[in-house]
C-alpha cells in the first residue's frame, strides 16, 4: 500500500529467557498520528527502543520510506530521521535553551561553533512549536515542565525528523498545556511528519490519532482506524477482558471523622487549611499541578513540617505530626514519586513490602525471611501483582506492578487511612482498574482515603467527596454528585 513511512514485520526481541516481542507487526502512514496502546508490559517500551535504535531486534524487517532500516544507536537513528521525546525530560537544567536544543548537533565549520547559524536553527525549531517567543539564552530550568517539554520536542524536530515518537507527552502537563501540545501535533501533521503516540489517557487517543495498534503481551493483536473506535474496544483488546465499569462503586456508609486538618499552613505553598475525613470516605483533591495539593497532603502526614494548625487523628490532636507518628497511629502515605520516594528499586518485593513492619519479622535484630516470604506472596496475590517472587527486585517491574507494591506496603503495615498522592499515574488502564477496585474495596471495609488526582474522571468515578485546591487554598469542598468536570476546571483555575 502506498504512502507509508514507516513498515515492521515480524519484529521480535528476547532478555534472555524473557521475550519481550514476538512477530510484532505495524505500519504508519506519512503525516499520520498512530496511537500505541497496550499494558504496561505490553512491549510497548521494548518496541520504542528499537525503533530509536537503543535495541537491535532478534529478527523482523523494517523500512523507512521503502528503504530498509536499521540504525546503530539512537544518534543513527535521529540522523536518519526517527527521533524519541521521553516520557521523563531529559534536558540539561544548568544550559540554555539554545543549548540544549542543539546539544550534540550545533553547526559548525572546520572544527569551529558557528554561533549565529546555531542560534537561526534553535529558533526555526520552536518558531515550528509556535514558541519563537522563548528567551534562548535563559537556563531551561528556569521554565515550567509544560515548557521543558516543549523545548524537548524542539530538539528532537532541530534534524526534521520523518518520525517522531511522543512516550506518554502529557503525563506531566496540565490541562491547558496539553491543549497546546495537541496544537503542536496537528501542526507537525499537517507538515508531514509521522507521529507515535503513546498515553495511558485513551480519550487521548480519540483526540489526536488517525489509526492505531495494540499491543499485548508482545504480540500485535489488533491495528484499524482510530474514528469510530470506542475506548471499550481498546480496553477490551488491551486486557484481553470487557471492562465494563472502569470505576465500581460499593455501597458503604460514611462514620465519623477519623482525621481533621485545622488551619494547617506552611507558607508560602500552603495556606491555613481545615477540613474532615470521615470513616469509610474517599476524599479526592483536584487543582491544577502546583496548586498545593501535594504540599497538603505530605503536610498532614508529617513529611514537611507544617508552621500553623495541627492535625487530629481519631480526636487525638497534634500540633507538629511526623511521619514516624503518623505509620504509628496507622496513617499511610503514597508518594507521587515513586522511583525516589516510595520505593527502593534495588530492594525486593518482599523487602518493599514489609520495609516499615520488620521489627514483627525476626528476633534480635535478624529477620526471620520465611514469615516475611509469606507475608509478601500474599500480597502479590492479593493485589495481582506480576513477579517471578518475592524476591525479585522491585525495579525489574512494570510501572503498574510497582504501584500495588508500593500500595501493598500501606496494607501490610497495616494503615487504616491512606493518603494517596497520584496512585494511578504513568499505569495502564488494567492497573488502573484493578487498583481503582482496591481502593473501592479499603474503603468499603471502612478504611478512610485521600485520593490527589489531576485525572478529573478518576476523583468523579471514585470519589465520596471532592475539595478543590487553588493557589495553595482549599476553595471548595462538596459531595461528588455536585461536581461536574467543567465547575472542577473553574475552581482550579480560579475562576470561581
Amino acid at each position: 500500500m502506498p504512502g507509508f513511512r514507516l513498515r515492521l514485520g515480524g519484529i521480535s526481541k528476547a532478555f534472555g529467557a524473557t521475550r519481550a516481542l514476538s512477530s510484532v507487526s505495524l505500519e504508519v502512514q506519512a503525516g499520520e498520528v498512530h496511537a500505541l496502546v497496550g499494558e504496561n508490559g505490553a512491549g510497548k517500551s521494548t518496541l520504542l527502543k528499537i525503533l530509536s535504535g537503543a535495541h537491535e531486534p532478534d529478527s523482523g524487517t523494517m523500512e523507512l520510506d521503502g528503504e530498509p532500516y536499521r540504525p546503530d544507536g539512537p544518534h543513527d537513528a535521529r540522523e536518519r530521521g526517527v527521533a524519541m521525546i521521553y516520557q521523563e525530560v531529559t534536558l540539561a537544567p544548568h544550559l540554555s535553551v539554545q543549548e540544549n536544543i542543539l546539544l550534540g548537533s550545533e553547526s559548525s565549520r572546520l572544527g569551529w561553533i558557528n554561533s549565529r547559524r546555531s542560534r537561526e536553527r534553535a529558533m526555526e525549531a520552536l518558531a515550528v512549536l509556535g514558541y519563537d517567543h522563548l528567551p534562548l539564552d535563559r537556563e531551561t530550568s528556569a521554565f515550567t515542565i509544560a515548557e521543558q517539554q516543549v523545548i524537548e520536542i524542539a530538539r528532537a524536530l532541530l534534524l526534521k525528523p520523518r518520525v517522531l515518537i511522543m512516550d506518554e507527552p502529557t503525563s506531566s502537563l496540565t490541562k491547558a498545556d496539553t491543549e497546546r501540545l495537541f496544537e503542536v501535533i496537528g501542526r507537525l501533521r499537517g507538515q508531514g511528519v509521522s507521529i507515535i503516540y503513546v498515553s495511558h489517557f485513551l480519550e487521548e487517543f480519540q483526540r489526536v490519532c488517525d489509526r492505531y495498534t495494540v499491543l499485548k503481551d508482545g504480540e500485535t493483536v489488533g491495528t484499524g482506524a482510530m474514528p469510530g473506535t470506542t475506548i471499550d474496544h481498546l480496553v477490551s483488546q488491551m486486557t484481553g477482558r470487557e471492562v465494563s465499569d472502569l470505576y465500581p462503586r460499593v455501597a458503604r456508609g460514611l462514620g465519623e471523622p477519623v482525621l481533621e486538618a485545622l488551619g494547617l499552613g506552611r507558607a508560602p505553598r500552603l495556606r491555613p487549611t481545615s477540613f474532615a475525613l470521615r470513616n469509610g470516605e474517599i476524599l479526592g483533591l483536584a487543582g491544577i499541578i502546583g496548586a498545593g495539593r501535594t504540599d497538603l497532603v505530605r503536610a498532614v502526614f508529617g513529611l514537611d513540617r507544617a508552621d500553623a494548625g495541627q492535625v487530629a487523628v481519631f480526636g487525638r490532636p497534634d500540633p507538629h505530626p511526623s511521619a514516624g507518628r503518623s505509620w504509628a497511629q496507622g496513617v499511610g502515605f503514597l508518594s507521587e514519586n515513586r522511583k525516589e520516594e516510595g520505593l527502593m528499586l534495588n530492594l525486593s518485593v518482599r523487602d518493599n513490602m514489609t520495609l516499615t513492619k520488620l521489627g514483627s519479622y525476626g528476633t534480635l535484630g535478624w529477620i526471620g525471611h520465611r514469615r516475611q516470604s509469606a507475608a509478601a506472596s500474599r500480597w502479590t496475590a492479593e493485589l495481582a501483582v506480576k513477579c517471578t517472587g518475592a524476591g525479585q527486585p522491585v525495579g525489574e517491574l512494570s510501572g503498574g506492578n510497582q504501584q500495588k507494591v508500593a500500595l501493598a506496603r500501606l496494607l501490610e503495615h497495616p494503615a487504616r487511612i491512606l493518603l494517596l498522592d497520584e496512585p494511578t499515574r504513568g499505569i495502564d488502564v488494567g492497573s488502573k482498574s484493578q487498583i481503582y477496585e482496591i481502593i473501592g474495596r479499603l474503603a468499603a471495609a471502612g478504611k478512610s482515603v485521600i485520593l490527589v488526582s489531576s485525572y478529573l474522571p478518576e476523583l468523579l468515578g471514585l470519589c465520596d467527596t471532592i475539595g478543590v485546591m487553588h493557589r495553595g487554598e482549599l476553595v471548595a469542598v462538596r459531595p461528588c454528585g455536585e461536581w461536574t468536570e467543567p465547575e472542577l476546571l473553574r475552581f482550579a483555575v480560579g475562576k470561581e
